[in-house]
C-alpha cells in the first residue's frame, strides 16, 4: 500500500480478519452452522444435516467478489484501495432473511420446516403416479386460484380454510394432502405441462444427469465446455451467469492445476518482467 494507495486486498477466511475468533482456523461446514444456517436444514426434531456440497466456501467466494468490484468502484471515484474482508460465517448469515429480526422482535427461533416452509402454502414436493416428485409453488392468490382451475377445483379458491395467505398457512396440512392426491394421479410431466399452462410454478427435481439435458440451460450456454489442464481435455461445466447482453462471458480454461502455473504469463507477458527477473523471483522464494 505503501507504494500503490489503490491497490485492492481480498481476504476470505473462516471467520474474518478482527474479532475474537480471528485467529480460528474455519471450514464450510463449521461456518454453515456457527452461522445458524445448519440449524433451519432438515425435518423437525431430527439431526441438522448440511447440504452435499461446500455451500459456505461458494457464497464467501461470491461475497468476495462483490466486495471486489464495490472496492475497485470506490478506487475509480477516490483513487484509494482497500481491503475486503469476508469471512465464510458472515456470508452464511447474509442469505438468513428475516431471522435475526424474527428473534429480535418476536423472539421466534425459526428451525428446519423439512420440504416445506411453514407458513407458506401451498409451496412444497408432491409425489406423483410414477414415484419421482414435482415442486408446485402457488402461494400467491392468485396463483393458488389458478391452481385450483388447473386442478378441476374452483371452490377452494374460495373455500374459507384457504381464501387467502394467512388461511392457507393455518391449514397448510390439509391442503398439501389435497395437492397431494391429486398429483399422485398424474405423471411428473403430465402435472408440469398442465400446471406451466395454467400459468402455476412448478417443476422437476431434476439429478444433474438431467440438468445437462434441459433444454432451457442448454438454450443459454449454461452447461459449457471449458478447457481442463488436468485430464488435458475438454470438460463440461456450468456457464457465466448472470448473462449480460453487451458483454457476455465466455469460459476459456477450469483454472490452474497447480500453484503458480500461470507465474511467467502474469509476471511475464502481463506485469512486464524479463526472464532474468523471473529468475531471481524463484531464487528469492517470491515465485
Amino acid at each position: 500500500r505503501e507504494r500503490n494507495r489503490g491497490i485492492i486486498l481480498v481476504r476470505v477466511s473462516g471467520y474474518g480478519q478482527t474479532g475474537p475468533d480471528a485467529g480460528k482456523a474455519g471450514y464450510a461446514s463449521v461456518a454453515e452452522a456457527a452461522s445458524g444456517l445448519r440449524h433451519m436444514n432438515g425435518f423437525p426434531g431430527g439431526p441438522p444435516p448440511r447440504l452435499a456440497l461446500s455451500l459456505g466456501d461458494s457464497l464467501a467466494g461470491m461475497f468476495a467478489a462483490q466486495g471486489a468490484l464495490a472496492a475497485l468502484y470506490r478506487r475509480s471515484v477516490t483513487g484509494e484501495g482497500q481491503v475486503v474482508d469476508t469471512a465464510l460465517t458472515e456470508s452464511c448469515l447474509a442469505i438468513q432473511e428475516s431471522t435475526i429480526p424474527d428473534y429480535d422482535v418476536g423472539g421466534i427461533v425459526r428451525g428446519p420446516s423439512g420440504t416445506r416452509l411453514e407458513g407458506i402454502a401451498p409451496s412444497n414436493i408432491y409425489q406423483s403416479a410414477n414415484g419421482s416428485w414435482v415442486v408446485i409453488a402457488a402461494n400467491q392468490d392468485t396463483v393458488f386460484r389458478r391452481l385450483c382451475q388447473a386442478m378441476g377445483r374452483p371452490e377452494l379458491a374460495t373455500d374459507e380454510r384457504f381464501a387467502d395467505h394467512l388461511a392457507r398457512g393455518r391449514n397448510q396440512d390439509e391442503l398439501d394432502k389435497l395437492i397431494g392426491d391429486w398429483a399422485a394421479q398424474r405423471e411428473p410431466h403430465d402435472i408440469i405441462a398442465t400446471l406451466s399452462e395454467a400459468g402455476v410454478i412448478s417443476g422437476p427435481i431434476n439429478t444433474v444427469a438431467e440438468v445437462m439435458e434441459d433444454p432451457q440451460l442448454q438454450s443459454r450456454n449454461m452447461i459449457a465446455d471449458h478447457w481442463d489442464e488436468r485430464v488435458q481435455r475438454n470438460v463440461k461445466g456450468p456457464g457465466v451467469v448472470p448473462v449480460l447482453s453487451e458483454t457476455p462471458g465466455t469460459i476459456r480454461n477450469g483454472g490452474s492445476a497447480r500453484p503458480g502455473e500461470h507465474n511467467d504469463e502474469v509476471y511475464g507477458r502481463l506485469l512486464g518482467l524479463d526472464a532474468a527477473q523471473l529468475a531471481a523471483l524463484r531464487e528469492e522464494g517470491v515465485l
